[in-house]
């Protein structure tokens, strides 16, 4: 209901992008330019400088932008209250999750929430920590829930439940039949990581520092993009790694891996982040009120049960 082109003004704004901004409102790039144009021809003057591949705001555009934000809030606060009267949850979704979580915890939960809320339909983006942190930060997506620190103050961070770590090797490693592994042996061993950027490799780095060990002191052998890609590494024999203890009760299960504590033992938490702002859709308060409650039923979304050797 509120003016399109206002809305993608706003966006393109934020960003200071076109191209991010028809990402983010799934829109075609000469779609969002022709939204643009519109309203500058509606106020008869540019609001954006373009030059050499930038654009930045020009005075028109900064008061437009203003006034831009007051309406949107004010829109958003009415159609919460309005459908907090009517108790409709409707709308898109849009939720942001690190790839470990992505793949062996939200689903669960997803399942349950879109059994409750029919009408919501919910659009889900993976990648690292990293990379989900910067589309909240950008507005690509509603909530985010990641498995690392989040540094930036200007977002609402809210942990849920304690994910364990585990060091994982085949069965027939010599370590196989150990109780737990010093953090210290290691370094004796060649290291399976995840890419940069990623939430466990970065608790991983904090877990050696805080052993006053250093990342480079690994005998680290090779990198990947995923959880599944460790751990198959690990089943051919490649090395060993450290990964949630949620990604491997299939392969406890199936007797491929032996997973076991470390000492001492890492836990990181999975959080909720999001924009701190006032006034969000219906159906973003709802999610995150259904999944806070999860978290405190359970004290943590219900993942698939693992036990450590």
């Amino acid at each position: 209901m509120a003016d399109r082109r206002l809305q993608v003004f706003h966006t393109v704004a934020r960003l200071l992008s076109f191209t991010k901004a028809a990402e983010t409102l799934h829109m075609t790039q000469p779609a969002v330019t022709f939204q643009v144009r519109q309203l500058e021809e509606y106020f008869n003057t540019r609001l954006f400088d373009r030059t050499h591949n930038r654009i930045t705001l020009t005075a028109a555009g900064e008061r437009v932008f203003e006034y831009a934000e007051r309406i949107l809030g004010l829109y958003s606060e009415m159609n919460i209250r309005v459908r907090d009267i009517t108790g409709e949850v409707s709308g898109v979704l849009l939720i942001g999750a690190s790839t470990t979580i992505a793949e062996y915890v939200l689903p669960s939960l997803l399942g349950e929430f879109q059994a409750r809320h029919r009408d919501v339909r919910i659009r889900l983006s993976v990648s690292n920590s990293l990379g989900i942190v910067h589309m909240v930060e950008s507005n690509a997506v509603d909530v985010g829930i990641v498995e690392s620190p989040v540094t930036n103050k200007n977002l609402a961070v809210e942990i849920c439940w304690e994910d364990q770590l585990v060091f994982i090797c085949p069965p027939d490693h010599p370590f196989a039949k150990a109780r737990s592994v010093p953090v210290r042996d290691l370094l004796e061993l060649p290291f399976l990581a995840r890419e940069e950027g990623s939430g466990t490799r970065e608790v991983i780095s904090d877990y050696l520092n805080e052993n006053h060990l250093q990342w480079h002191d690994l005998n680290l052998s090779m990198e990947f993009g995923s959880p599944e890609s460790v751990k198959s590494s690990v089943e051919a024999g490649l090395g060993v790694s450290i990964v949630s203890q949620a990604t491997v009760a299939k392969e406890l299960k199936l007797g491929t891996l032996v997973a076991l504590p470390l000492d001492p033992p890492i836990q990181r938490p999975f959080s909720f982040v999001h924009q701190r702002q006032k006034f969000r859709m219906r159906a973003v308060e709802e999610f995150i009120r259904f999944a806070r409650s999860r978290c405190e039923q359970h004290g943590r979304v219900t993942a698939p049960e693992s036990d450590v050797q």
